[in-house]
């Protein structure tokens, strides 16, 4: 099982910082939200860290404490108790100055729809104390960056979802802040505008720009993030990299399959096996976790049939994230 790498105190992370060769930007103590009503924490004593210029993914179901986390960190939420640092400034004490040092991706389309796609831009750079001939520019350089230049003197709601996204994405950066938080940045995005944004995210990794991306897709976070958090019920259950993570299930292929008869046991008969390292009962699914592909296959279908059940359908496929988060938790990923 992977490992949650929490930050308990300075002397972890200065040795944490001096291993990946990379200063703390974000600092969380203990960072907690309570809501009114609610019966436990949206957000529970939450220490980590995040290192500049990477990006860093916070992956989990709705409702695991993403969104509350990253909108404690941009000053949006204020927290029940426990603090955090973004950029060298204390968030809670310190939120007018804080927003200056980060750009905000939220989930919903906040484009002001009174003004063009280039005022919307141009105006964002005034609102943070650009001098009216830099934010023109910085407007005219970001359109074009963003395939929107021809664009810029429609009306906002003539953009497509994709379209838009990129231009909050514009909107985010053009002030130059030190880190841009993205809350579920391609939710209800095609795939062809998903990938789009990928891009953009990429290249403004690329270029040394720090960005924390909550997201509930885990191929979104395995192929964009340096390091991955997952969150459910407001706790960090593991942080790693990608690649970490998977390897840390101890599984080299992940065996789906449905059958009927008595799950329960054959599951245990599957358990029994060699190559076997793990079975997760899931909704009528049996995840078969096998070390060693080539005797996956005949291992699994021999058992199936020596139990005395009948296969109905079978999937092979890599570790995911999803498969850490259901080792974790015996549930999937996507609520």
């Amino acid at each position: 099982m992977a490992r949650a790498v929490l930050a308990s105190d300075d002397s972890d992370l200065a040795d944490v910082d001096t291993h990946r060769g990379g200063d703390v930007i974000i600092r969380t103590s203990d960072l907690t939200k309570v809501y009114p009503g609610m019966d436990r924490p949206a957000v529970d004593k939450l220490n980590l860290e995040v290192r500049r210029g990477e990006i860093f993914g916070l992956l989990g179901p709705n409702g695991a404490g993403k969104t509350t986390t990253a909108g404690m960190l941009t000053t949006m939420v204020i927290p029940t108790s426990g603090g955090a640092v973004v950029g060298g400034i204390d968030v809670v004490n310190q939120p007018a100055l804080a927003k200056q040092a980060i750009g905000v991706v939220p989930q919903q389309n906040t484009l002001d729809r009174a003004l063009t796609v280039w005022e919307n831009l141009y105006f964002h750079g005034r609102f943070f104390g650009m001098s009216a001939g830099d934010s023109r520019t910085a407007a005219d350089e970001l359109l074009e960056e963003f395939h929107l230049a021809r664009w810029g003197k429609a009306p906002v709601m003539a953009l497509s979802g994709g379209m838009a996204q990129r231009l909050m994405v514009a909107r985010a950066i053009l002030h130059k802040p030190e880190i841009i938080f993205l809350d579920e940045p391609t939710a209800g995005l095609d795939p062809q505008s998903r990938l789009a944004l990928w891009e953009i995210l990429l290249r403004l990794h690329a270029g040394g720009q720090t960005i924390l991306l909550t997201t509930h897709y885990m191929e979104e976070a395995d192929q964009l993030c340096d390091r991955v958090a997952i969150m459910d019920h407001g706790h960090i259950l593991a942080l790693d990299t990608p690649e970490g993570l998977k390897a840390g299930i101890e599984a080299d292929t992940i065996v789906s399959l449905h059958a009927t008869g008595d799950l329960t046991k054959l599951a245990r008969s599957l358990s029994r096996r060699r190559v076997v390292t793990n079975v997760v009962e899931l909704d009528g699914e049996l995840r078969v976790h096998v070390k060693g592909a080539a005797d996956a296959l005949p291992a699994v279908l021999e058992t199936v049939d020596k139990s005395g059940s009948r296969l109905n359908d079978l999937t092979v496929h890599e570790p995911t994230l999803e498969t850490v988060f259901i080792n974790l938790t015996g549930k999937e990923l996507r609520d």
